[in-house]
């Protein structure tokens, strides 16, 4: 069990925040202040030491099966949600001439009034306000962003060998294959990794960003408390997930975070299930790994139910050994010393060692080995803006980084799978708080939900 803590105001303040309705958003995608977001830039300006970095927005996709979704680093830098921009960042450069000062730029497509009328109104650079509105420093066409990347380094040379971007960006390598060229360089122009750079800003995250994925924790939770009530024999896998998507959306949220995995029997031994094609069969337990996202950020959620409403005595004697192992890895939990995702146990300090060690202590698999056997993945990872937040692992964990803990156990020749994932936050004070609290762990908890709609 978690022992009580003292919670600075901000964590009271979100932990109240979880137990209350689900407010609806005012609308569809809500920001942070532009003030914010210029900060990250100048963040980011920082860690150039006078480079210059590029990185282009999502393109809109050709048929709109989903929702259109920003590129991670691009919205985190700018909040902006509209497709075909670039974003230019200008380090300060000491070495250089007063001129070469920090500078950001946005650089937006010309508007195509053709497409508008599928797609909507979208702003360019001959918007009115247009900078005021987008919240940045300077608006450019994007038409003029080769040329300008080319005035820089004429005027710096030295820039021409601290150019970053995004690896693998199409758009990154065609600007700079054209700067290449113009400037007359033997060699091409090669960018370093951007995400070296924005990869530990994003890691931990501000006031607002804790109460964004506070709200996709909670309606996360909603949906699955929907599912406590929707899973028994008969119903479908692809039926529990369509009504929990839909009570996200009925939340507030944009979208699920990630593929809804609900797999009964067999089913629930496959780690990424996520056909959700059977029909629960009375007996089984079902794995639910479903959650959301809310403006951007997402929430990570798993629970193993008995699909007839009562585990049988082999299922919740698995089932209480994954949840001790989650508990002894929050109860050994240190900020700034603690580590998650070691699934090789290499490291001393590795939460994922307490767990797996719990696992491997308390429980037995069907021919007498170790339980800790059937467990084959980490213990953990960061959650943000992607359900999966970029992290260099196994990361240390610190103050106002969120990250999930969950143990698993899968033993096909029983068709028996669990796993207990919440999210968790690092509080300022260096206490855990587990956003997904409310929602009942305890086997006898999970039953009596299910039984209270039954």
């Amino acid at each position: 069990m978690f022992r009580p803590v003292r919670l600075p105001a901000l964590l009271v303040a979100l932990a109240l925040l979880a137990s209350l309705p689900l407010a609806k958003p005012l609308s569809a995608l809500e920001r942070q202040s532009p003030s914010t977001y210029h900060a990250r830039r100048v963040a980011l300006g920082q860690a150039l030491h006078g480079g210059v970095a590029v990185l282009f927005a999502a393109e809109e996709p050709l048929l709109d099966f989903m929702p259109y979704r920003q590129d991670a680093d691009f919205y985190y830098l700018t909040g902006w949600n509209e497709p075909g921009a670039a974003l230019l960042v200008v380090g300060d450069d000491p070495q250089a001439d007063p001129a070469h000062a920090y500078r950001e730029v946005l650089f937006l497509p010309t508007r195509n009034l053709r497409m508008e009328k599928y797609t909507g109104i979208k702003m360019d650079a001959a918007t009115p306000d247009a900078a005021k509105r987008a919240g940045v420093d300077e608006v450019m066409s994007m038409g003029e962003l080769p040329q300008f990347l080319n005035r820089l380094i004429r005027a710096n040379r030295r820039v021409a060998g601290n150019l970053w971007a995004p690896p693998d960006s199409a758009q990154a390598t065609a600007l700079l294959q054209w700067t290449a060229t113009t400037l007359g360089d033997a060699t091409p122009l090669k960018s370093h990794d951007l995400t070296r750079l924005t990869t530990p800003l994003r890691q931990v995250k501000d006031a607002g960003e804790i109460a964004m994925l506070t709200h996709a924790a909670n309606a996360s939770m909603d949906a699955q408390r929907l599912m406590f009530r929707s899973v028994k024999p008969g119903a479908t896998e692809r039926a529990v997930a369509g009504e929990m998507i839909a009570r996200m959306m009925e939340d507030g949220c944009e979208r699920p975070s990630y593929a809804p995995i609900v797999g009964s029997g067999i089913n629930s031994t496959e780690l990424h299930y996520s056909e959700n094609s059977a029909t629960m069969q009375a007996g089984d337990v079902v794995v639910v790994d479903a959650a959301c996202e809310y403006s951007m950020y997402a929430s990570d959620i798993t629970r193993t139910v008995p699909v007839s409403g009562h585990f049988t005595a082999r299922q919740q004697e698995v089932y209480d050994v994954v949840l001790g192992a989650q508990r002894a890895a929050a109860a050994a939990f240190v900020a700034g010393k603690s580590t998650i995702n070691d699934p090789y146990h290499k490291d001393p300090n590795s939460l994922d060692t307490v767990a797996w060690q719990y696992i491997h202590d308390h429980g037995k698999g069907p021919h007498g080995e170790p339980l800790s056997d059937y467990w084959i993945h980490g213990l953990g990872h960061m959650v943000g803006i992607d359900v999966h937040d970029p992290a260099t692992y196994p990361a240390v964990l610190k103050p106002g980084m969120v990250f999930t803990i969950e143990p698993g156990v899968y033993i096909p020749e029983e068709k028996l799978g669990v796993r207990i994932e919440d999210t968790f936050v690092v509080g300022a004070d260096g206490k855990l708080i587990d956003l997904i609290a409310a929602l009942p762990h305890t086997a006898s908890h999970v039953e009596a939900a299910m039984q209270s709609a039954r």
